[in-house]
């Protein structure tokens, strides 16, 4: 991704003097000599950072930087000033200006803050919630609304749609950012260490527990706990949090002595939690403390409009990480992309962008990559689009039930994202019996 800074100063020397050592650097730099077309063009050129000049004739350095974060809130910009005071550092700290430099500009220091911006920046678009579809515009508006309070929020979707995004997006808008994000893989932890994960733990409390350990309530205190996948948490461990969340105290493992912990819990899942408060599988009461505010994020599928951006997106997320030479995805590429089902939902597109970054041969990728190396046409068939599915080609009744029968199949464990034991439940199907058809028909997870 290219890094783009603006210049905005009135002595035309040292806008020279900082494109030249921004370029130098390969950074992308943009000039302006006053503070009206500096507005104009950032609205255009949307830079990553920008070094902003405090005396300037017509409107001031402080006047553009009220325009810039009037215009965007997150406007990176670094003050410049050959007049530096204290007073006008503190102001433009408090307008939500990023540092303050004095002329002359030291080399080193106007590199670091650009460098640092770009880390930033970096860091921020591996959680940022992509898409302007009236679908995920509605989760965008929701989440917003709901951060700045202390409310419980109950995120529900599909696997893969990107639960965790939203979860980390209210943290960080949230009284709460500065302080710690905890986040708990709930289905990841086996049943019998749950709790000890949660609520730590004292020194020969069982077998192995060498130590006291801190639990994830602990460490979130202050700040935000994401139980992830909190429908496969254990009814055991459903009661506890169900206290710790009444109580605002928990206790280690092993130990009778509560302490209070000041943790906001944010919870996801991808089960219907009704159905499975019908089965006895999880607690009602529960339920209702987690749900104050609930937010559903819709499947790839039904935000399709999203998803030529997602994958410009993703390009340029994983090119620089893994030492990829940038490519372009062609018009047809796209709407190749964005007529498919995606099962997987916006993990399994990362992946198959990844995917052609690394494997398409030419500069730009194409719809014939598309199909050739994402799969995209190959799963489309074999789920039954079109005369090209694999129970058409069949001659005999039961060649036409197993080829069915396999498509059926591992359309539902990419559906559950490979995970067994879900979607033999799901299909009320044993377990022991699913994976015999996985065997029998060489079912796989496809690369990613």
């Amino acid at each position: 991704m290219t890094h783009r800074v603006l210049v905005v100063d009135d002595e035309k020397g040292i806008r020279e003097a900082l494109r030249q050592l921004l370029e130098y650097e390969d950074i992308e730099v943009q000039t302006s000599a006053s503070g009206l077309e500096a507005v104009k063009l950032y609205a255009e050129f949307r830079p990553h950072l920008v070094f902003l000049d405090v005396k300037m004739q017509g409107r001031d350095g402080l006047a553009t930087l009220r325009d810039l974060r009037a215009l965007d809130p997150q406007a990176q910009v670094v003050m410049i000033s050959g007049h530096g005071t204290i007073q006008t550092a503190v102001e433009a700290t408090q307008l939500g200006a990023y540092d303050f430099l004095e002329k002359p500009l030291d080399t080193e220091r106007v590199l670091l803050a650009s460098e640092n911006v770009r880390l930033r920046d970096e860091v921020r678009s591996q959680h940022e919630i992509v898409g302007s579809s009236k679908a995920i515009v509605h989760v965008i508006e929701r989440l917003e609304r709901v951060a700045p309070t202390a409310a419980r929020v109950l995120i529900t979707g599909e696997n893969g749609t990107g639960k965790e995004l939203v979860a980390r997006a209210i943290h960080a808008l949230s009284p709460r950012a500065a302080r710690a994000f905890v986040e708990v893989n709930c289905a990841a932890i086996p049943g019998e260490l749950i709790e000890s994960e949660l609520f730590g733990h004292v020194k020969g409390s069982f077998t192995g527990a060498f130590a006291d350990r801190a639990g994830k309530f602990e460490l979130a205190d202050g700040g935000t706990l994401f139980l992830d996948e909190i429908g496969d948490m254990s009814l055991a461990a459903q009661a506890k949090v169900l206290r710790a969340l009444e109580d605002g105290v928990v206790s280690r493992v092993g130990s009778e002595k509560g302490f209070a912990v000041d943790v906001r819990v944010i919870a996801a899942t991808n089960k219907d939690l009704a159905g499975e408060i019908a089965a006895g599988r999880f607690r009602e009461d529960l339920l209702y403390r987690l749900n104050v505010v609930p937010i559903e994020v819709p499947p790839l599928r039904a935000r399709r409009g999203d998803i030529p951006q997602l994958v410009e997106h993703f390009a340029r997320q994983l090119t620089r990480p893994a030492g990829l030479q940038p490519k372009q995805f062609d018009k047809e590429a796209l709407a190749r992309l964005a007529a498919h089902d995606w099962p997987g939902n916006i993990r399994e597109l990362r992946n198959a962008v990844e995917r052609l970054l690394i494997l398409a041969p030419g500069g730009s990728v194409t719809v014939a990559d598309v199909e050739r190396l994402a799969g995209v046409e190959a799963r489309d068939l074999a789920l039954g689009a079109g005369p090209g599915a694999p129970w058409m080609r069949a001659t005999t009744f039961e060649e036409f039930k197993q080829a069915a029968e396999r498509a059926f199949l591992h359309a539902k464990l990419r559906e559950h994202d490979w995970n067994v034991s879900e979607t033999a439940r799901t299909l009320d199907m044993p377990r022991s019996n699913l994976y015999k058809k996985i065997e029998r028909y060489q079912l796989a997870r496809e690369a990613s």
